[in-house]
């Protein structure tokens, strides 16, 4: 189930009459295609039963096993830092479902979900982390399936906060997840916006589309620092609503990007050119940006490639009326 795929996260710098603002994102560039021992080399790790999680050799991807009858089990590699919602990034993966089935753990017949995000490991390990109960597993932000027990089977990108809050919106139903299909999901959080934005292809086709997760002003903050894939234990549910479920599938081509903050020293007209100047990074390209609305904006000049030293962008022509700057870094 190897494919390749282009990502792009763009952090911007918007400069108006000399006002800079920052972008607070730390530079993190994750990927993992399984093509080694993701355990040791791989700087992976695995809390709970490691019998649910297997790398495939041959095949160079992951095996998985969703039970809920086990206890909180997690396939996680730190991200280097704790991701906020003041953060920019984008997670991506590929899913395969060979077997899906609920209702497997006695007295629990409903749905319950699988889950693959970001989640906070200091918390998610502690004995009290119920991701059934609804209100004590804080910290979470993940692509949440629920097959269907009567409801209609549902995708539901899910944030929690550290005070258990929920984003609004997310849940997308009835959509079912089939079998041997491959599914691409690509998440993207974005900051200024404080809204979550999945985007799911399904053999390559469009799929969903798949709601939106909005964080509402109440919405608290959250604070994630663990790439995982998450098998829940169904323990803690109201008996009246009690779900299990047992699933098996793969997943590939784990991608986690943030960008990286863009720094500027100096920004301003010399001889009729506006310049800037910002400190680039190295596996990132750095383009000025024009706009005369704040709704279009126009490449200016080429992109960049950052070298992790300063590095000047310039609009010679720029407008006779006033006009805005951002500067945006990208990686592909």
């Amino acid at each position: 189930m190897k494919s390749v795929y282009s990502f792009t996260m763009v952090a911007a710098l918007l400069s108006c009459n000399l006002h800079f603002q920052h972008a607070t994102a730390s530079d993190i560039y994750l990927s993992e295609p399984f093509t080694q021992d993701p355990i040791g080399t791989g700087g992976w790790n695995v809390h709970g039963d490691p019998s649910l999680f297997k790398w495939d050799e041959a095949r160079h991807n992951l095996s998985v096993v969703w039970d809920s009858s086990r206890p909180n089990s997690y396939f996680h590699h730190p991200i280097g830092t704790t991701l906020t919602r003041s953060n920019d990034f984008m997670l991506g993966f590929d899913l395969r479902l060979s077997q899906v089935e609920i209702g497997t753990h006695s007295g629990m017949p409903l749905t319950f979900q699988f889950s693959i995000g970001l989640l906070n490991l200091s918390e998610a390990i502690t004995p009290d982390f119920l991701r059934g109960t609804g209100y004590t597993a804080p910290d979470l932000l993940e692509f949440t399936y629920f097959p269907d027990s009567g409801f209609g089977a549902t995708v539901a990108p899910t944030i929690i906060s550290s005070a258990n809050d929920y984003n609004s919106g997310g849940f997308t139903y009835p959509l079912e997840l089939s079998t041997g299909a491959v599914y691409h999901v690509e998440m993207r959080f974005i900051a200024a916006e404080q809204r979550l934005v999945t985007r799911v292809l399904q053999d390559g086709k469009p799929f969903g589309p798949i709601n939106d997760a909005q964080l509402g002003s109440s919405f608290s903050n959250f604070a994630v620092d663990q790439l995982a894939i998450m098998s829940y234990s169904d323990g803690g549910q109201d008996p009246m609503w009690a779900g299990s479920i047992h699933a098996e599938g793969i997943i590939d081509n784990l991608v986690l990007i943030t960008p990286p903050p863009v720094e500027t020293h100096r920004g301003g007209f010399s001889r009729n050119t506006w310049q800037t100047s910002v400190l680039s990074h190295s596996g990132w390209s750095y383009q000025l940006e024009r706009s005369e609305d704040l709704a279009r904006w126009t490449p200016v000049g080429v992109a960049i490639q950052g070298s992790g030293q300063s590095l000047t962008l310039s609009d010679p022509t720029p407008p006779a009326v006033s006009a805005c700057y951002r500067v945006a870094a990208r990686k592909e």
